[in-house]
């Protein structure tokens, strides 16, 4: 079982490439999936020597890449090597291998720049359907603390999803954050009538949120909500500085036509300005449960109903588990598991009624073997 399978790994052999590999290795640990390296070349160099030189050695390098991931014990895919743009081909390879997401550099800028985002990521990010983890410069992926900001929208519930995901593998603190943007109008006849209006929108809005978190799986998470009244961007910003933030996953509306280059104002200004990795998800998640085909190893199959269990998919750990119990009915750990998850779905008689299985089961396996050694006492 696998929830992320394959990264797309853009490198651009700079100075912080270092650092993003071993990012890419780090999250390929925790959730055992492949490295896929790319590189893209300019395809604008007229003279054939130089692009032949420049093609052999970005090709040399990103095998060097792909063998250092290999040897720190994470599966390399052979390296991609493609000219053109970075910020077209990358989206297209990623389509092409079928990654669940690009891991790229946030980009150099300089130190006192306002916008922390170079132009060739924040392109990476307007053009992909793919999710985008962008690594800030420096920055381990050393994840303590996730802020994941919504708004109600598709886009918004996709985040949160892969963001509890995300809190569970990383055994991190989560943050979910709504912003209620009062209305500052003039067309109210008083102050105290746009006062009135505002509360009564801050406690539709605060309902809402409630509704909203009552869709998602939230046990066993060391979690907080904050409902914050301002500015959605100046707010989620200063959340990810006040609470020391490691990564910020957003939910961005896909769009169509000519307005597909945009994110939505406020995700554009929070990725331009955040100064913590962040993850950006448009129309596919980068979590998304992946099984092999036809298992049918029993020990296997506790395995993973197990990792499910830990990772909140209850139902599909509950499924593992039955099947596993299909191949073998006195697999005691099997049973025990299945109480763990019926206490999670709360269904306090059927978590009774497999710890009793499992009980049961120990004592006829303890009566058996105090039987055979009776039996071997006697000569019999």
């Amino acid at each position: 079982m696998k929830l992320l399978e394959k990264i797309l790994l853009a490198v651009d052999f700079g100075k912080s490439s270092q650092n993003l590999v071993q990012s890419a290795i780090e999250l390929a640990r925790i959730f055992e999936s492949e490295i896929i390296p790319i590189y893209v070349l300019p395809d604008d160099v007229t003279n054939e020597k130089v692009n032949t030189l420049l093609g052999e050695t970005a090709l040399t390098k990103l095998k060097q890449t792909a063998a250092h991931i290999e040897k720190e014990g994470v599966m390399a895919h052979e390296p991609v090597l493609e000219r053109g743009t970075a910020h077209e081909q990358i989206p297209k390879m990623a389509v092409t291998t079928n990654a669940n997401v690009i891991l790229t550099g946030s980009g150099e800028t300089h130190k006192n720049d306002t916008f922390r985002l170079g132009t060739t990521t924040e392109r990476i990010i307007q053009k992909s359907e793919k999710p985008v983890f962008v690594i800030k410069e420096g920055v381990l992926l050393n994840v303590h603390h996730i802020l994941c900001p919504i708004d109600f929208s598709e886009a918004s519930q996709r985040a949160l999803k892969n963001a509890i995901t995300m809190a569970r593998r990383f055994k991190s603190e989560l943050t979910i954050l709504n912003v209620c943007e009062l209305s500052k109008s003039t067309w109210f006849s008083t102050d105290n009538l746009l006062e009135v209006a505002n509360e009564e929108k801050f406690r539709e809005e605060r309902q809402k949120f409630e509704d909203f978190l009552k869709e998602f799986n939230l046990s066993d998470l060391n979690w907080t909500k904050e409902m914050p009244k301002g500015n959605p961007s100046e707010e989620i910003l200063s959340t990810i500085s006040k609470k020391m933030i490691d990564l910020l996953i957003m939910g961005t509306a896909g769009r169509t036509g000519l307005n597909r280059m945009l994110m939505g104002s406020v995700t554009e200004k929070v990725v331009r300005e955040v100064p913590c990795s962040f993850l950006t998800l448009k129309s596919e998640d980068m979590i998304s449960l992946q099984f092999k085909n036809h298992i049918n190893d029993m020990e296997q199959l506790h395995k993973t109903a197990v990792q499910l269990m830990n990772d909140g998919f209850y139902e599909e750990a509950k499924d593992h588990l039955k099947a596993c119990l299909a191949l073998n009915d006195m697999h005691v750990p099997a049973h025990k598991t299945l109480a763990k998850v019926y206490d999670k779905l709360q269904q306090p008689e059927m978590a009774r009624m497999c710890q009793k299985n499992a009980k049961d089961i120990m004592d006829k396996i303890w009566y058996q073997k105090i039987e055979e050694e009776v039996r071997k006492l006697r000569g019999s």
